[in-house]
């Protein structure tokens, strides 16, 4: 399926409120069950969405780097750690290590991550509804990110 950005900012800024008042409730009112729901319209959408025709997610939201992260990243670039922080790392306002640039310096034009083997452990995570408890409140921040979440609460309103 392909990605169609503009319709989904668009979609997104429509139904604003309404999935402010939908996470709210859901929030209020969490089943034990509403996780493996969400489970399982994570991997109903992946099976029609491809991150590769989209990757909003490298082109507007830098990762979080943990110490792991630096080390396996470094190592494979054949990088000194202190230069692979030096070149690619800054420290952001909530006092955790990001990329310097937005978009994420090894995407590349086709959308393919240069460092997908070793990537930072928030990419092989994201968009976090696979997690055995996923945070509503990052998922229905992930909404305006990435269309395979929006689907997944659109999906998630009807259930």
């Amino acid at each position: 399926m392909n990605i169609d950005l503009d319709l989904h900012n668009r979609n997104v800024q429509k139904l604003k409120k309404d999935n402010r008042k939908f996470f709210t409730k859901l929030k209020k009112n969490a089943v034990k069950t509403i996780h493996s729901e969400i489970n399982q319209l994570h991997y109903k959408v992946f099976e029609e969405i491809d991150c590769l025709s989209c990757a909003n997610c490298c082109k507007t939201t830098p990762p979080i780097i943990t110490d792991k992260d630096i080390v396996r990243i470094s190592k494979h670039l054949r990088l000194k750690e202190g230069d692979f922080v030096q070149k690619y790392i800054i420290l952001d306002s909530d006092g955790d290590y990001i990329f310097k640039t937005t978009p994420c310096v090894f995407l590349d034009r086709d959308n393919y991550c240069e460092i997908y083997d070793v990537r930072p452990k928030a990419c092989r995570e994201y968009p976090h509804t696979d997690a055995n408890k996923v945070s509503l409140d990052l998922m229905h921040k992930n909404i305006k990110v990435c269309p395979a979440v929006y689907e997944m609460a659109e999906k998630l309103k009807k259930v």
